[in-house]
Order: structure tokens, then sequence, then C-alpha cells
């Protein structure tokens, strides 16, 4: 299993071979578009995200000492970035997660 710094450089050079926002920003609808869906059962006031302009709603369970995230929102580029976020972020353990120095959003512009 990849490390989130790994799995956050590889974003990061992903995000590298464009120059042009307009790329980055179809490139994170195009990730939003692939993100699993959201299954409704989980789209609750519980679950939505407060403090955002767009819907956002994320689920969060723990498998195995792991977090596994879930998320859906009814904005395409806040979709991708979810997306990015699941990427980096799912599958570790929660101090892996408060451990983490996050810099690929940063790095990516």
């Amino acid at each position: 299993m990849k490390t989130i710094n790994e799995l956050q450089d590889e974003v990061v050079a992903e995000f590298s071979d464009f120059d042009d926002w307009m790329d980055k920003y179809q490139m994170l609808i195009d990730l939003g578009n692939d993100l699993e869906p959201l299954d409704d059962k989980y789209k609750t006031e519980q679950n939505l995200i407060d403090g955002c302009q767009s819907r956002v709603w994320l689920q969060c369970d723990m498998v195995d000492g792991r977090l596994v995230f879930t998320a859906d929102s009814d904005a395409l580029i806040v979709k991708g970035i979810i997306a990015l976020l699941i990427q980096v972020l799912s599958n570790h353990t929660p101090k892996e997660i408060l451990d983490a120095d996050l810099y690929f959003i940063d790095k990516i512009g």
C-alpha cells in the first residue's frame, strides 16, 4: 500500500502535465465523473458538509482499522476535488491521516 505522501506526489505529477487552467479543470471534472456514486442512503443531513456552498456528502467507514471514504457533490469541480482527497486519504489509518502534511492541493494550484 502506498503512503499518503506517495499518493500526493502521484497527484502532483498528474497535474504537472497541464499548463492551462482549463485542462486542470477538465481533469478535475473527469475525476469527479469517475468517482464511485455515493449510495443515496448516505445523502443525509448528518453526512452533509457544513459551510460549503455546494452540497457535499461524506461517508466514512472503518474497515480493518483503516478509514474508507465515499462522497458526492452536486458541483462538478468540487466533486473532482473530493475524488482527489479520497484518492490520497482513503484506506489509511486515522493516525496516518492526522499525521499527514497535505501539500498536494497547494502544489497543483
